[in-house]
């Protein structure tokens, strides 16, 4: 397992209203894959990539992104890390602790309607060959 490397500050994407102090657990559905119950919660380095996350959750709420704190340790996600990008660009992580919420993020850049369209193409077309393996 690679080290992880970054300090922080950390972000979590979803469509779910949380308020500050809020604790996100394991054990729960999959913001992408809904069939799917989740044995660690997901994170970033990246508040950009944490909307992207957001904007790309299942459901039909308000895409959110809150700054958070992992409350025990944590490893770079080896989803990408070891499968798709070497030496973890995305500063992507993954902690079977829960992560609290700090503060709710504002200021992140959203996706137009087309681009927004694009990435769901794309996932999609992931989906269908087989190879959403990497897809939290």
């Amino acid at each position: 397992m690679a080290p992880v490397l970054d300090e922080g500050p950390f972000f979590h994407g979803t469509k779910a209203e949380l308020g500050v102090g809020d604790l996100l657990t394991a054990g729960f559905r999959s913001n992408y894959r809904p069939e799917i119950v989740m044995n660690h919660i997901y994170f970033t380095a990246l508040r950009d990539g944490a909307g992207l996350a957001a904007e790309l959750a299942a459901g039909d709420g308000t895409p959110r992104v809150y700054r958070v704190e992992p409350t025990g340790e944590f490893q770079n996600d080896p989803n990408v890390t070891d499968k798709k990008f070497p030496g973890n660009p995305t500063r992507s992580y993954r902690s079977s602790e829960p992560i609290r919420i700090i503060e709710e993020i504002d200021d992140w850049p959203r996706l137009t309607p087309e681009a927004l369209q694009e990435w769901r193409d794309r996932l999609a077309a992931m989906r269908a060959e087989g190879i959403d393996e990497i897809i939290n």
